[in-house]
C-alpha cells in the first residue's frame, strides 16, 4: 500500500500516487515514517553538508530573479520553451474588458492581473488558449458539482464509492463519490459543490480515512453548476 507520510507538512503521496503494484513492490521509502526534524538530525550526525540547507519554496528550479529582459523567473522559464501570446479578456456575456500579455500564463480561478473594474470581483472562469480569450465572472461560475478524471493509475484494485480526493500537492483534500463511466474515467461527484479544477491537474484519490492512497489520473474536464 502506498500511505501518507508520517510528516504530514511534508507528505509527498500526492507526487507519487502513480505508482502501481509492481513500481511499489519494487521501491522503498526511507524516511516516510520520520519527520523532517528526525531527518535533519540523522543528516547532522552523518555529517550531510545538507543537514541545514533550508526547504524548498514554489518550484525549486525556477529562480526568482529577472532575466535580462526584465521578466520574472516563472515567466522567464516558459517564454523559454514556449510562446507566449497576448489574449483579450471578457466577460460571461462576451463584452470585451481589457486584455493580459500572455494566455499561458493565466490560470483558472485567478484575480489578480485580470481585467475588473466597477467593484465587482471577477475570477478567470474559462481559458481558450487556442482562441487566446480568458473569461471572466463570478466566483459562483467557478463552482461545479463534479469533476471527470481521465488516465487513472490505481495503486491496488479499481474503487468506487466515497473517498476523499486530493487535486494540489498541498490542498485540502474533499469528500467526494467515486464511480466510473463507459469510457473508464472516474467521476469524483463532490459531497459540497467545489472550485473547478484546471484540466491537466492531478486529482489523487485517498480511503475515506484519508491515509491510503487508491489511484489517480488527470482531471479532463468537469460540469458547471451555477451557486446562486
Amino acid at each position: 500500500k502506498l500511505v501518507r507520510g508520517h510528516d504530514m507538512a511534508k507528505d509527498q503521496s500526492y507526487v507519487v500516487h502513480m505508482m502501481d503494484q509492481h513500481q511499489l513492490s519494487r521501491t522503498l521509502f526511507p524516511v516516510g515514517e520520520m519527520t523532517k526534524t528526525v531527518v535533519r538530525e540523522h543528516a547532522t550526525r552523518l555529517g550531510m553538508r545538507t543537514a541545514n540547507k533550508p526547504d524548498s519554496q514554489d518550484v525549486c528550479f525556477i529562480t526568482s530573479a529577472k532575466d535580462n529582459e526584465g521578466r520574472s523567473g516563472r515567466v522567464s522559464f516558459i517564454g523559454r520553451r514556449i510562446p507566449l501570446n497576448p489574449a483579450v479578456v471578457v466577460d460571461e456575456l462576451g463584452n470585451e474588458l481589457g486584455s493580459v500579455e500572455s494566455v499561458e500564463l493565466v490560470t483558472l480561478g485567478q484575480r489578480r492581473g485580470v481585467a475588473g473594474g466597477g467593484g465587482t470581483k471577477r475570477f478567470v472562469v474559462d481559458i481558450d488558449v487556442p482562441g487566446r480569450k480568458v473569461v471572466v465572472g463570478p466566483e459562483s461560475m467557478l463552482m461545479v458539482d463534479h469533476e471527470v478524471v481521465d488516465n487513472v493509475v490505481w495503486s491496488n484494485e479499481p474503487y468506487v464509492g466515497p473517498a476523499r480526493v486530493q487535486c494540489s500537492a498541498h490542498g485540502e483534500p474533499r469528500s467526494a463519490v467515486l464511480s466510473v463511466d463507459d469510457a473508464g474515467r472516474v467521476i469524483a461527484t463532490w459531497t459540497e459543490p467545489q472550485r473547478r479544477i484546471s484540466p491537466g491537474q492531478s486529482a489523487v484519490f485517498y480511503d475515506a480515512d484519508d491515509r491510503c492512497v487508491l489511484g489517480g489520473g488527470l482531471v479532463t474536464r468537469s460540469a458547471q453548476m451555477s451557486i446562486q
